[in-house]
């Protein structure tokens, strides 16, 4: 199968996917006017849960069953939902909501770094390494540690910590999850539902505090649960598996736009010129590690079977591209295992191995 040309369909999922994925940050930010931050991250959880649970009983499936494989949830669900959620909220108590989404475009650099220190990225051709140098040299221009005043600090920290989180969470993922057999709307389901639990017991620490905000608060719950952390899941991986990972790869570019724009015009969010640079450098950086060397016609890559956002494989399958495959992005959500679209954007690894085929 060659690389394939988007359609009009698939071009609109990407732009909704895009707004979805990049409103994430403004959605947090006003979920933060009413509520504390594990508050927002146990509500996202919960309502996502809710919302995925009942498509995969409406679709005829369950969730999975299993000692074995409900550890791996745990894990996953600790490591892609519950600790980035967590931290994104934490952050936005003084990150703008536009940097946080650049920020967040920051995963498939850490992928690359875990995957040198693991020893997986063998042979990393020159234009990659350059590519996770750049990206790196954005995050201190923007962090900018020769000032002595500035507006990141221990937030932007959080933040970071959270798309490390996400590249660790889809490493993990893709070893221990893909390629089981399981149905991803079964696996999606269950990560937020492990989510819930892992997020439940963190709420005496900082999550019983009263709530207020009024209707905007509300809203910006409902929206970031719904909009911003299920459904994404099942869009991205329409997208992956109708137009493949190099059309759904344009999602993680757009999302830090969105986010940034949607940050001036509603929050009237300031940005400075170094900032923006900053995250010109980023952005640029990921493009760069995203490509990964392939020749026309030779590159061979692995589709995986799944439905709903997570990963879980059916079938594999040979298919030569005509241009490198980037990552799929995962947002302040979750991509490859129930993370958000928060994660979306956030890039897989390595979409290769996770190209749905059931989600049709």
């Amino acid at each position: 199968m060659s690389s394939r040309t988007p359609s009009l369909g698939g071009a609109t999922r990407v732009v909704v996917l895009a707004l979805l994925w990049g409103s994430t940050f403004l959605w947090i930010e006003l979920a933060l006017r009413g509520l504390s931050p594990l508050q927002v991250t146990f509500v996202r959880c919960v309502l996502g849960a809710l919302v995925l649970t009942v498509a995969c009983y409406a679709s005829g499936r369950r969730l999975p069953r299993g000692v074995a494989v409900w550890r791996h949830i745990v894990v996953a669900a600790f490591f892609c939902n519950a600790l980035p959620f967590a931290l994104f909220s934490l952050g936005q108590q003084t990150v703008d909501s536009g940097l946080a989404g650049v920020l967040n475009a920051t995963t498939p650099l850490w992928s690359i770094a875990l995957g040198l220190a693991l020893g997986s990225e063998r042979g990393m051709r020159p234009a990659r390494l350059v590519g996770l140098l750049l990206g790196f040299a954005g995050v201190i221009l923007i962090f900018a540690p020769w000032r002595t005043t500035g507006a990141t600090g221990w937030g932007a920290l959080a933040i970071l910590g959270a798309a490390a989180s996400y590249a660790v969470a889809f490493t993990y993922m893709g070893r221990t999850l893909v390629g089981r057999g399981t149905p991803t709307i079964s696996l999606s389901a269950a990560q937020l539902v492990a989510a819930s639990g892992l997020t439940a017991f963190g709420m005496p620490i900082g999550g019983l505090d009263s709530v207020g905000g009024g209707p905007t608060v509300v809203i910006a719950a409902v929206a970031l649960s719904v909009l911003c952390t299920a459904i994404t899941f099942h869009l991205t991986y329409r997208i992956i598996n109708d137009e493949g990972a190099t059309n759904a790869a344009v999602v993680g570019y757009l999302l830090p736009v969105v986010s940034v724009l949607l940050g001036a015009v509603v929050l009237g969010e300031n940005l400075s010129v170094r900032v923006v640079l900053g995250m010109a450098v980023v952005l640029a950086g990921v493009g760069m590690t995203r490509r990964t060397g392939a020749t026309a016609g030779a590159a061979v890559a692995v589709d995986e079977a799944a439905e709903g956002g997570t990963p879980g494989v059916a079938e594999k399958r040979k298919r030569t591209v005509e241009q490198p495959v980037p990552g799929a992005p995962m947002p302040g959500k979750p991509t490859a295992g129930g993370s958000s679209a928060e994660g979306a954007a956030a890039d897989v690894p390595d979409a290769r191995r996770m190209v749905p085929e059931d989600a049709r």
